[in-house]
């Protein structure tokens, strides 16, 4: 099919050649058996019975209505990329004019959250490939990493995450992924270092041979 005057992967190729990523979120075998409305009235229940548990009044107009936003937020929002079936949509598109040179995506924001403590990890990912027989959307590219960070996470696993999932739908293993996050585990409970961020990376064949692209890459304050 063509959209806006390029070919397009349709959906049906899409699902034949795109898998799930290997790297995989501790879930249950039944985790989407209740629908969402049903856990969010669940969550809110279990939510009052941590705010009587702190001691705060939940007669009181401010707090009152916070176990059932605490819970749409939940479900709805911030762990969202749990259930696959708010998976973006990707489009690919044939490399019809061979463009066979790095193409990089870089300052994409992103907000995760510590599956330790519950907490943000907050960051920006910067990625690039090489195009073969195909190239994504850029909006694309922030969608998937949106999608895998909105879910309680662990930087390592996300960026593999991100990673896997760019290598199978670009059918390409010269994809690279750096992560740089903040994470509120650290800021705001035990060594309460504010000043600390963490890198990671996943960097496939040819790109990890360019020192020039690698610079940038990792340097977050050039992007």
């Amino acid at each position: 099919m063509k959209q806006n005057g390029n070919s397009v992967l349709t959906d049906e190729r899409l699902n034949n050649c795109i898998q799930s990523a290997v790297a995989k979120n501790p879930l249950r075998d039944d985790a989407f058996d209740v629908v969402d409305s049903a856990k969010i009235e669940m969550i809110s229940e279990k939510f009052k019975d941590i705010i009587e548990i702190l001691g705060l009044d939940l007669l009181d107009d401010s707090i009152k209505d916070t176990p059932s936003r605490v819970a749409k937020m939940y479900v709805e929002e911030i762990f969202s990329g749990i259930n696959p079936k708010n998976k973006p949509r990707i489009a690919l598109f044939k490399n019809t004019y061979q463009y066979h040179t790095p193409l990089m995506e870089l300052n994409i924001p992103f907000t995760s959250y510590c599956e330790h403590h519950f907490v943000p990890i907050q960051g920006k990912a910067n990625i690039a490939y090489i195009p073969k027989n195909y190239v994504i959307g850029l909006s694309k590219i922030h969608r998937l990493v949106d999608y895998y960070a909105r879910r309680p996470q662990v930087q390592e696993r996300l960026t593999q995450q991100v990673f896997q999932e760019l290598v199978t739908i670009l059918q390409t293993n010269d994809v690279g992924v750096v992560l740089k996050a903040s994470h509120s585990c650290i800021s705001c409970r035990g060594v309460q270092d504010v000043d600390s961020s963490t890198i990671t990376s996943a960097v496939g064949d040819k790109l990890r041979e360019d020192a020039y692209l690698i610079s940038i890459l990792f340097d977050f304050n050039k992007a």
